[in-house]
């Protein structure tokens, strides 16, 4: 079972039972903990998660973040418990749901303004698959798995689905998870392109704690600037992606990493990197 650093910060937040979160050298570890449920999301966590990221965002001090969960599962999907009975649902109840609920939450790690590591310790279904591979980088456990579990509930894929995986593995392979809903194991997630890296359960917080540290000492703007040309190169022409490209060349060299990173290289020493 994963276990985050220890928190440098106090928190009076009642859902610090339920989303664990503390910052170490500059990570913000954001920890699922409803093992119980295998982590299984409800709203309140899903709004807690989603303010976190926010709140790393804007934190200079923070310069990655970790989404990780304790027990055997890493998030078995949405909490379906209190959700509205089919006949109490008037027109636009479903798609409003999905855009204020679901889609906010992958939006918020897609957009997150620092880089996300995933460290997936178990299951991870639905929504919850969905939440991991909208991380810039996905660590698993060996004995993590991957569930397109809709189709075996007779719906249609949520949480930006039918978005991610066809730019991840591509639309036949996207299909076949999904209209199959097989379990996915780690290191097959691995060979499609799903999971960067599949360690020993025994190893992976370790790990993830390595990748972000390696993220929280390199040049933060850099990075995120980075990411947004990366995933909005999906969505782009070569000509928006060339222009964009260019001016986060022009935003970037004015920070000061950017000075450091050529100052240290014709002065031939490490450099040292302040996240601004």
């Amino acid at each position: 079972m994963p276990s985050s650093p220890e928190d440098t910060t106090e928190s009076t937040d009642p859902l610090d039972s339920l989303v664990l979160h503390a910052t170490d050298n500059g990570v913000s570890w954001i920890t699922l903990n409803r093992p119980e449920a295998m982590n299984a999301v409800t709203w309140d966590q899903r709004e807690r998660v989603i303010a976190l990221l926010a709140e790393a965002s804007a934190d200079p001090a923070v310069r990655a973040v970790v989404l990780t969960a304790t027990g055997r599962g890493f998030c078995a999907g949405a909490d379906l418990r209190g959700a509205p009975a089919t006949g109490d649902r008037v027109p636009g109840d479903v798609a409003r749901t999905i855009r204020l609920g679901a889609q906010r939450l992958i939006a918020a790690v897609l957009d997150c303004e620092k880089p996300v590591i995933a460290a997936v310790n178990g299951t991870a279904a639905g929504i919850g698959a969905h939440l991991a591979f909208a991380c810039d980088l996905v660590l698993a456990a060996d004995s993590a798995r991957f569930i397109e579990v809709f189709v075996r509930r007779g719906l249609v894929p949520d949480g930006g689905g039918a978005y991610l995986l066809p730019r991840l593995i591509g639309p036949q392979r996207a299909k076949e998870l999904m209209f199959f809903g097989d379990s996915l194991a780690a290191r097959e997630a691995e060979r499609l392109g799903l999971v960067n890296r599949v360690v020993p359960d025994e190893e992976l917080t370790a790990t993830a704690r390595a990748w972000a540290q390696r993220l929280a000492d390199g040049p933060t703007r850099a990075i995120v600037l980075t990411k947004q040309l990366v995933n909005a190169s999906l969505d782009s022409d070569r000509a928006t992606a060339f222009a964009a490209e260019a001016m986060a060349q022009e935003i970037n060299m004015t920070t000061q990493d950017a000075n450091e990173g050529v100052a240290s290289f014709v002065e031939r020493r490490t450099p040292k990197y302040r996240g601004v």
